[in-house]
């Protein structure tokens, strides 16, 4: 088994996704980051400097929000379809939304803290973290878990995750930079609106990126993902009954047996006669 993740299966991965799951990746974004944007944009506006870092702080929960519905939506689409309507991808993070929230506003603290002093160590703690939201959603831990946990995951796979991020970064950066130019046409209310339509388009690159990598982290290790729920696949939880045997085939069930038929002639020898053939002509 290859130990290494691939990067262009992952980066071809989320592009597949987000093509074919594109009206619920970005009506789910619109939603969140519309709210988010609005918000942090009063806040810069009438609070300054602190209003600034209070939207920051905003960002980041609903980034790690959007994150964890994402997750819910990659793990959803495993058997090959989505069965979950848009709500229930809400529900899913709900139970864990506080230390999704908490877990976010940590590591983006901490990796910014590395980014400013000395750059190299925001760039580890961005790879090694690069995964705690689906390991919060799927495994349901908390935040020293989680960070651990990402950890061991990315453990041996930090330049090939690295790599993801960097290419995330570079089509993010690119399509920021694209929409902002075209906002400051319009001025400061331009600028707004291309903040956020960028935030819609570009959160499922990054979102899609944690959850693929979570899963092809663990497909690597050998481990078997969790189901949904967080149940793995085949195996019945805690206190479940035993799965029923498997049925057979279509068109090879048991038919009911038939009514019984005359017993055929007799041998001249009588009923004990071996083989019970017919008499001669």
């Amino acid at each position: 088994m290859n130990s290494k993740i691939d990067v262009g299966r992952v980066i071809s991965n989320v592009f597949d996704i987000y093509k074919d799951q594109a009206g619920v990746l970005l009506g789910a974004a619109l939603v969140i980051f519309l709210v988010a944007g609005l918000i942090a944009g009063l806040l810069a506006a009438g609070l300054g400097v602190i209003g600034i870092l209070l939207g920051a702080i905003i960002s980041i929960i609903a980034s790690t929000f959007y994150s964890g519905m994402v997750v819910a939506l990659v793990n959803d689409l495993r058997d090959g379809k989505r069965d979950a309507a848009v709500g229930d991808l809400f529900k899913a993070v709900a139970g864990v939304i506080g230390t999704l929230i908490l877990t976010g506003i940590v590591v983006g603290i901490l990796v910014g803290i590395g980014l400013i002093l000395l750059i190299i160590p925001g760039l580890i703690l961005l790879t090694i973290w690069a995964v705690v939201s689906p390991v919060i959603v799927l495994e349901r831990t908390g935040l020293g878990g989680a960070l651990s946990r990402s950890r061991e995951l990315v453990k041996e796979n930090g330049l090939p995750v690295f790599g993801v991020i960097v290419i995330v970064f570079l089509i993010n950066f690119a399509l920021g930079f694209v929409l902002g130019l075209i906002g400051a046409a319009g001025g400061d209310v331009g600028e707004v609106i291309a903040r956020i339509l960028a935030s819609v388009i570009t959160a499922p690159i990054g979102a899609l990126a944690a959850a693929v990598l979570y899963f092809s982290l663990r497909e690597v290790k050998g481990e078997v993902a969790p189901g949904a729920g967080g149940q793995a696949p085949g195996v019945p939880a805690p206190g479940a009954p035993p799965a029923s045997p498997p049925l057979a085939p279509p068109g090879t069930r048991e038919q009911p047996a038939a009514p019984p038929s005359a017993p055929p002639p007799q041998s001249p020898g009588g009923p004990g006669s071996p083989g019970g053939a017919p008499p001669p002509a």
